[in-house]
């Protein structure tokens, strides 16, 4: 999965967990420094973003594909990102015909300890050809 831009002056890499899901994770640099000792938060809400993109793009390759376009972000910020590795990753909490819902968090040492959360709303635009219903018709194209 290529990434967008954004992600390489994070520094994001993708990895995967234990059921196959990726995850991201964004090494301590300079370019995400904030005050001292700490993460930016703009670096921090970037790689929630990033972790959000990257799980709905996995979704929707499992279903035909499609482009994505942010509708709204949230987040809420829990505790200082410190000088360490920042892991983050998206759950898909609805996957619709034209709109999704994504929550991702962010974790340094333990997943149970969040240092931010966010939830995000994205319109979709299905790839041609995929296996679709169409409601107003009825009619199955693809």
């Amino acid at each position: 999965m290529t990434l967008p831009p954004y992600a390489d002056i994070l520094g994001l890499s993708v990895e995967t967990d234990e059921t196959g899901a990726p995850r991201l994770v964004m090494p301590f640099s300079d370019d995400v420094v904030g005050r001292p000792g700490f993460l930016h938060g703009g670096a921090i809400g970037g790689l929630l973003e990033m972790a959000a993109i990257v799980a709905l793009m996995f979704a929707l390759e499992a279903e035909g594909g499609g482009r994505i376009k942010p509708i709204n972000v949230t987040v809420d910020y829990m505790r200082g990102g410190r000088e360490k590795p920042t892991l983050a990753q998206g759950i898909v909490t609805r996957l619709g015909t034209r709109v999704a819902n994504v929550e991702a968090v962010a974790w340094q040492d333990e997943r149970e300890r969040p240092i931010a959360a966010a939830r995000m709303n994205y319109l979709i635009v299905r790839d041609q050809g995929t296996n679709m219903v169409s409601t107003a018709t009825g009619s199955v194209s693809g």
